[in-house]
């Protein structure tokens, strides 16, 4: 099963969109899947069902600089490179999807959704995983 096949069927589960997406890559990333589970937790909708960045998009992030950090303030080398990772991911994102914001992707003001939550969750797995190299 594909890490995005993992992450709509956590979807079927009731687990909202950034929480599919940091709890696919779980075992990926060596995270507690409980701890990743509660900090996707709020992100979902939009954060906090405000229908801003997609929550797919929050999680795809999170997940890089997840993997990604060297978690040394000492010697931060990495925060550039998450930071260049997550803008690229938002670019792809926004490239193939007309949009990052979630109301715009569920057309919840146009009424034409752009995208559904599932394809986005897929989208967002699966460039997470090209920008990874994983």
């Amino acid at each position: 099963m594909s890490r995005a096949d993992k992450a709509l069927e956590l979807r079927k589960k009731g687990f909202n969109c950034c929480q599919c997406t940091v709890c696919a890559f779980a075992e990926e990333l060596d995270a507690d899947y409980k701890t990743v589970f509660k900090c996707a937790e709020a992100l979902g909708a939009g954060m906090g069902g405000m229908e801003g960045l997609c929550g797919a998009v929050s999680g795809a992030a999170m997940v890089i600089g997840l993997k990604n950090s060297t978690a040394n303030l000492e010697n931060p080398n990495s925060k550039a490179s998450s930071c260049q990772m997550s803008k690229e991911l938002l670019a792809e994102f926004v490239k193939k999807n007309g949009s990052a914001v979630c109301k715009d992707l569920k057309g919840t003001e146009t009424g034409k959704a752009l995208r559904s939550c599932p394809d986005c969750i897929r989208d967002a797995v699966e460039l997470t995983e090209k920008i990874l190299n994983i």
